[in-house]
């Protein structure tokens, strides 16, 4: 895949004006508590395999810029290397809940509040560069990397899933407004547009831990989903119904489990051969 089929298969995503119309809420968007409790839970002592690329390419008191920050999951666990990270989101309150979980981890942060790539004439340069679970919401993706590219100095490392990570939806959608939703773009399409570009990409993939976090509620867990289907607060029980056993409790938060599907890192040098 290329460029222009990127743009064209994000295109098959979009929902039908008629569902976003009668949505009581807009289904965009993610809750800042399941971000901050991913981003508590991840830790400098249990990296992903996408944070120790990061780490591995990070010079002792490096900086780190972080496209995508939500609670700052991706960047927050190199701590211990860096001493600064840059997080960029579009979200005030992401940002905000960035900024507490980096001061709970002693780390100087900055924030950029805005869109990628058009915030990043005026974001700085850092070391290494990470964007997790953010290649999927790009309808553009070849001037997004290309931007992530131009912002390293030595690495930039993306984190995703196998497929799209609402495929798993598809009966869902199917249930509640008998619309038929897309299977691509896949890990698969990232790769071969980031290489299409010139970029020497690297990728790995498995099936890790589940990454910690979610809802203290049950009821906040349904109702992410039923924002996310564009349905009214009555059918939060409908909605329960229909998860079954995807809608778990860990011990500690209530999460919706889709199959499990392997986590994908992509990472490319901007300083070819960086010892690893």
């Amino acid at each position: 895949m290329d460029a222009l089929g990127w743009r064209n298969t994000m295109r098959e995503w979009a929902l039908p004006d008629a569902i976003l119309a009668a949505a009581p809420e807009s289904p965009w968007g993610f809750p800042a508590e399941l971000f901050r409790s991913r981003a508590e839970l991840a830790t400098p002592g249990d990296l992903s395999y996408a944070n120790r690329r990061a780490r591995d390419a990070l010079p002792a008191g490096g900086t780190v810029l972080d496209v995508g920050v939500g609670a700052g999951a991706a960047s927050v666990p190199l701590r211990p290397r860096c001493s600064l990270i840059i997080g960029v989101d579009s979200s005030p309150e992401q940002l905000a809940e960035f900024r507490r979980q980096a001061h709970r981890g002693g780390v100087t942060a900055e924030t950029v509040q805005g869109e990628w790539p058009a915030v990043s004439t005026s974001t700085p340069v850092a070391d290494v560069v990470v964007c997790n679970h953010v290649a999927y919401n790009v309808a553009d993706l070849a001037p997004f990397a290309l931007a992530l590219a131009t912002h390293a100095r030595r690495r930039v490392v993306m984190e995703i899933t196998g497929r799209h990570p609402t495929a798993w939806m598809a009966d869902l959608w199917w249930r509640f407004h008998a619309l038929h939703r897309p299977s691509h773009p896949d890990a698969g399409d990232v790769v071969s547009v980031l290489r299409d570009l010139g970029l020497t990409v690297h990728r790995h993939a498995e099936v890790s831990p589940r990454r910690a976090g979610g809802f203290e509620r049950r009821e906040d867990a349904v109702a992410w989903i039923r924002r996310r289907l564009c349905l009214e607060a009555t059918r939060d029980t409908d909605v329960a119904a229909a998860l079954g056993e995807r809608l778990v409790h860990d011990g500690a938060f209530w999460s919706v489990r889709p199959p499990i599907e392997p986590v994908v890192t992509v990472w490319w040098d901007v300083q070819p051969e960086i010892a690893e």
